[in-house]
C-alpha cells in the first residue's frame, strides 16, 4: 500500500500538456482553455502545447489568436495522432506529458491526481485517466481489454457511471484522450508507433511498457470528459475499420512472444478476412466451383467498402512487415514479462469482439484449430536451481529448493536443476535436471522466472550484465558468509580470509541483481536490509512505494509438509542394537558442524545418564549427503569425547551415513525429543536451524541453546526448553523434564499443533508464489527509470557563492595543499564525465 502525503509545490513536476488538432479548431480552443484556467496545478509548472496536424484551414491562426499561452507547432504534414504527439513530445520541457484529445476538457484535479500517482509509485510509467462523456453520465473509459487477435476494447464503454468504477488498479493500456507518461521512459520507447497514424497507438504504447516491467495505472481522480470521435465525425467508418485492422495486427505482431506469435497471427490474419466477409455481407461461396453456370461470369462483383477495409489492412499490413519486424526485435529483446504474465490485464483474452453470426463461428473454429485457448492460458514457465545434491537423501538446500518446485507447480510449469554430481530424485510432480555449469544458461533461457541459491549466480555470468532481462529471485536464507567464520576455522588464516571475501563477494552480486529475496526469518531480514541499504538498492522510489520493503525482500522461512508424519518402518527402537522400544531418545536431526555445539550436550548425556539409565542420544545422520561437503572438525571432536566419556553405543548413537529425505519421519516418530545446541556467536543470532521443524513436524517437545530465532519460538510457544550456551548442568535438567515430565511433554505436544500449521510448505511459500504470479523487475532495475524531479541547476551568481565558500572551507582544512588536491578532483570528474557522454 502506498504511503499518501501532501506534495510541496516546490517539488512538483512540470507537466507538458499536449493536444494534436486537425480541422478542429472550436473544440481545440474549448480544451486549452480549460487547461488554462482550470487545472488545480502551478502555473509555472504547466506547459501547454498543441500541434496542428497540417489542417490546411485557418485552424492555427484561430488558435493562436485564442489561447496565446499554448505553445503552437505547425507541422507541415499530417502525421496523425501518433505522430502529432511524437512531434509536441520531442519539444517539450516537461518531466511528465500529458496527452489530452481536443475533443476532451479536463476536471480540475486532472493533472495533480496523476502526478500524485507517478510521485508515489516509481514503478508506475503512465497514468490512465477516467474519461466520462461529455455530461460526465456515462463511461468513456475507465478499464482497458485486449482480444487474442491484437484489438483493444473500452470494457464497461457506454454504462452508466455509478461509482463502482472508483477503485485505482493496473491495466494494459490507458486511452490517448487523456494519458501522463513520464517523459523520459516515453523517449526511450520512441513514443507512440506513427505507423498507427491512428487507433490503438494507446494500446500498443501500454503493451510495450508492460512487457518492459512498467505499470499503467488507471486512477478514478485524474478526471475528463470527452466528445468521444468528434474529431472523426467526418471520416466514414470504412477507414476506421481499416485502421482498426491493420493496427490490431501490428500490435499483435510486434508484441507477443515467438510460441504465441506462431499459433495467434495466422488465425488473427484469418479471422480479419472472416470479418471482413460477414461485415460486407459477401457470400463466401459465390466462386465455388458448384456454382458455375453454363458459362463463366467475368464480370465485375460490387463489394461493401466495410469488407474491402479488412483485406486493405491485411495488404498493407504485409506492406509494414519489414520495418514491423525491425520493432519486433527490438522489443522481444527488451521486454521482462511474458505474455502469461500480461494475461490478467487482457480481462478477457477470448472475447470475439463482433456479434456477427458468420463471423462467430468462425473465432470458435480457428481458436479450436490453433488451440488458443492454451495458448493464452499457457503457464508461466520457473527454473529453480540450486548446487546441492537432489535424491533421496537431500540435505537442506535441496530439500528447500524441492519444495518451491513442488508448491510452484501447482500453477506454473517448473523446472528444478541441480548442478551437483549427485541428482538421483524422487518420484515428482515437475521436471528434475542435472546440468554442468555450462548448461544453466539453456535453463535459464527457457525460464521466465529464475529462483537461485548459493553461488549459482556466478555460473551464469550473463545474469549479472545490467541488461539482463530475467526476472531473479535469490534465496538467502543461509547467511553463508557468517557460517564460513565458523565453519573456516580449520583452515589457515591467509585462505580464511580469502574465502570469506569470496563468500561476500557471491553474496553482494546477488544483493545487487535480484529482484526479489527470500530470507529465513526476521532477524535475518534486519540483517539482510541492512546489506541491501549499503549497496544502495533501498532507493527513495523504492522506499515511497512500499516502505515496509517487502516486495523487495520476504520472509520465507524453512517449512514442512501439511501431511502429518506416518511410519513405515522401525528406525531407532528395536531396531538399532543397544537402543529398546522403553528408552528415552533424544534426537539430534541434521549433521554435525562447526557452528553447533554437540560437545555440551554429550557432557549433559553424561550427567543425565548416571541417575537415568534409559536415556539414549542420537546422531542422525554423521556423513552430508553432498559429496562436495568435507566432514567438519566438529564431527571429529563429538566422536571423540562420546569415546573417551565411554557413552559410546551405551548412550550415544551415531548413524554415519545420512537417512532418506522420504525415511526421516520413521527416526523423528522413534524419538521422544528433539534438541539442537550451539555456541553464542554471531551466526547463532541470524542462523535458521531447520532441524527444528522435522521436531515441530513429528510433534516432538524441542531442547535449544537460547540466542536464536527458535529460542525466541521456543520460549514464546512454550514448546519445549531454551537452555543457556555452553551449560551441561542446565542441558540435562532440561532434558530430564522433558523426557520424564509426561504432563510437560504432553502440554508441549498439545501447544506445538497450531504452530506446526503456520510453518507447512504451503504457508511459509505464500511471498514466493505470490511473486510469481505476477513477477516483476525490482523498482530500482526497470529500463529507462530516472527521477521525476530533479535538482535544480543554480544559477550563475549562486555557483560562484558556493564555489568561494568551498574555497574557504578547503582553506580552512588544509590550506592551499588542500584547494589543489580538490580542484585536481574535480577536474578529473568533470573529465571523466565527458568522456561517458553526460
Amino acid at each position: 500500500m502506498v504511503q499518501a502525503w501532501g506534495v510541496v509545490e516546490a517539488n512538483l513536476p512540470v507537466v507538458s500538456v499536449i493536444v494534436v488538432n486537425y480541422r478542429g479548431a472550436d473544440d481545440t480552443i474549448t480544451c486549452l482553455r480549460a487547461v488554462r484556467d482550470e487545472l488545480d496545478y502551478p502555473a509555472d509548472k504547466l506547459e501547454v502545447l498543441c500541434v496542428d496536424n497540417a489542417s490546411g484551414d485557418d485552424s492555427a491562426r484561430r488558435i493562436r489568436e485564442a489561447v496565446p499561452e499554448a505553445r503552437l507547432i505547425e507541422s507541415p504534414t499530417n502525421s496523425g495522432f501518433a505522430g502529432g504527439c511524437n512531434l509536441a513530445a520531442s519539444e517539450a520541457s516537461g518531466q511528465v506529458l500529458a496527452f489530452l484529445n481536443n475533443d476532451a476538457r479536463p476536471d480540475r484535479g486532472w493533472v495533480r491526481s496523476a502526478v500524485e500517482v507517478l510521485r508515489a509509485e516509481p514503478t508506475v510509467g503512465a497514468v490512465a485517466s477516467k474519461v466520462l462523456d461529455w455530461d460526465g453520465r456515462r463511461i468513456d473509459f475507465v478499464d482497458g481489454g485486449l482480444t487474442w487477435f491484437g484489438m483493444g476494447y473500452k470494457r464497461h464503454a457506454g454504462e452508466l457511471d455509478d461509482g463502482s468504477h472508483d477503485a485505482a488498479r493496473d491495466v494494459l493500456f490507458g486511452t490517448g484522450s487523456a494519458l501522463f507518461v513520464r517523459a523520459e521512459l516515453f523517449t526511450a520507447l520512441d513514443g507512440f508507433d506513427e505507423r498507427f497514424f491512428m487507433f490503438y497507438e494507446d494500446v500498443d504504447l501500454g503493451w510495450r511498457l508492460n512487457l518492459r516491467g512498467w505499470r499503467v495505472r488507471y486512477e478514478p481522480r485524474s478526471l475528463t470528459f470527452h466528445r468521444h470521435h468528434a474529431s472523426m465525425a467526418e471520416v466514414s467508418s470504412s477507414r476506421e475499420h481499416y485502421l482498426l485492422e491493420r493496427n490490431a495486427l501490428a500490435a499483435l505482431y510486434k508484441n507477443v512472444s515467438e510460441e504465441t506469435l506462431a499459433k495467434a497471427l495466422p488465425a488473427a490474419m484469418a479471422l480479419a478476412v472472416r470479418r471482413a466477409t460477414a461485415r460486407g455481407e459477401i457470400d463466401p461461396t459465390q466462386l465455388e466451383i458448384t456454382r458455375r453456370g453454363e458459362s463463366e461470369d467475368d464480370s465485375p462483383v460490387p463489394i461493401d467498402r466495410s469488407a474491402l477495409a479488412g483485406m486493405l489492412a491485411i495488404d498493407q499490413f504485409v506492406e509494414l512487415l519489414p520495418s514491423l519486424k525491425v520493432s519486433r526485435e527490438q522489443e522481444q529483446r527488451a521486454r521482462v514479462r511474458t505474455d502469461t504474465d500480461l494475461l490478467p490485464l487482457m480481462r478477457k483474452a477470448m472475447e470475439p469482439a463482433y456479434p456477427l453470426p458468420r463471423y462467430l463461428a468462425a473465432h470458435d473454429a480457428l481458436v479450436e484449430a490453433f488451440e488458443l485457448d492454451e495458448v493464452f492460458g499457457r503457464p508461466r514457465k520457473i527454473v529453480v536451481i540450486t548446487g546441492d545434491a537432489v535424491s533421496e537423501r537431500m540435505a537442506g538446500p535441496a530439500i528447500r529448493a524441492w519444495h518451491m518446485a513442488e508448491v510452484l507447480a501447482a500453477e506454473h510449469s517448473v523446472r528444478l536443476v541441480s548442478v551437483n554430481a549427485r541428482v538421483d530424485p524422487p518420484e515428482s510432480d515437475f521436471e528434475v535436471v542435472a546440468a554442468k555449469p555450462r548448461e544453466l544458461a539453456g535453463h535459464v533461457e527457457w525460464a521466465d522466472v529464475v529462483v537461485l541459491q548459493g553461488h549459482v549466480l556466478e555460473m551464469v555470468p550473463a545474469l549479472k550484465r545490467v541488461d539482463s532481462t530475467k526476472v531473479v529471485v535469490c534465496d538467502v536464507y543461509d547467511p553463508m558468509h557468517l557460517e564460513l567464520l565458523e565453519q573456516g576455522r580449520d583452515t589457515d588464516d591467509e585462505r580464511r580470509a580469502k574465502d570469506l571475501a569470496g563468500v561476500t563477494d557471491v553474496l553482494n552480486a546477488q544483493l545487487e541483481r535480484g529482484d526479489f529475496f527470500l530470507c529465513a526469518s526476521e532477524r535475518q531480514r534486519h540483517f539482510w536490509l541492512g546489506h541491501l541499504a549499503s549497496l544502495g538498492r533501498l532507493t527513495p522510489g523504492l522506499y515511497d512505494t512500499d516502505p515496509t520493503v517487502r516486495s523487495l525482500l520476504s520472509v520465507v522461512p524453512f517449512g514442512l509438509p501439511s501431511a502429518a508424519p506416518r511410519r513405515t518402518a522401525p528406525a531407532i527402537k528395536g531396531a538399532r542394537p543397544g537402543i529398546s522400544a522403553d528408552d528415552k531418545v533424544v534426537l539430534w536431526a541434521g549433521g554435525v558442524y562447526s557452528w553447533f555445539d554437540p560437545l555440551t550436550l554429550l557432557r549433559a548425556i553424561d550427567r543425565l545418564a548416571q541417575r537415568r539409565s534409559d536415556v539414549r542420544l542420537f546422531f542422525l545422520g554423521m556423513k552430508h549427503p553432498n559429496p562436495d561437503v568435507p566432514e567438519m572438525g566438529m564431527a571429529g571432536q563429538t566422536r571423540a569425547l562420546a569415546q573417551r566419556l565411554g557413552l559410546t553405543d551405551k548412550f550415544v548413537f551415531f548413524n554415519e551415513t545420512w537417512v532418506p529425505y522420504q525415511e526421516r519421519q520413521n527416526f523423528l516418530l522413534d524419538a521422544d525429543c528433539g534438541v539442537t545446541t550451539h555456541f553464542e556467536h554471531v551466526e547463532t543470532t541470524f542462523a535458521f536451524r531447520t532441524r527444528v521443524l522435522d521436531y515441530l513436524w513429528s510433534g516432538l517437545p524441542v531442547i535449544t541453546t537460547d540466542g536464536d530465532s527458535f529460542a525466541d519460538l521456543v520460549r514464546a510457544e512454550g514448546i519445549g526448553v531454551v537452555v543457556p550456551p555452553e551449560d551441561p548442568e542446565a542441558l540435562a535438567d532440561a532434558l530430564e523434564k522433558v523426557l520424564y515430565d509426561d504432563e510437560f511433554a504432553a502440554e508441549c505436544r498439545r501447544r506445538i499443533e497450531p504452530v506446526r500449521e503456520r510453518f507447512t510448505w504451503e504457508s511459509v511459500l505464500a511471498p514466493l508464489t505470490a511473486f510469481c504470479r505476477d513477477p516483476r523487475p525490482a523498482a530500482d532495475r526497470l529500463s529507462a527509470a530516472s527521477p521525476l524531479v530533479r535538482t535544480a541547476q543554480p544559477g550563475r551568481v549562486e555557483s560562484v557563492r558556493r564555489d568561494l565558500a568551498l574555497l574557504r572551507e578547503y582553506l580552512d582544512a588544509g590550506g592551499p595543499a588542500e584547494v589543489a588536491k580538490r580542484a585536481t578532483g574535480r577536474l578529473r570528474r568533470l573529465a571523466g564525465e565527458r568522456l561517458r557522454g553526460r
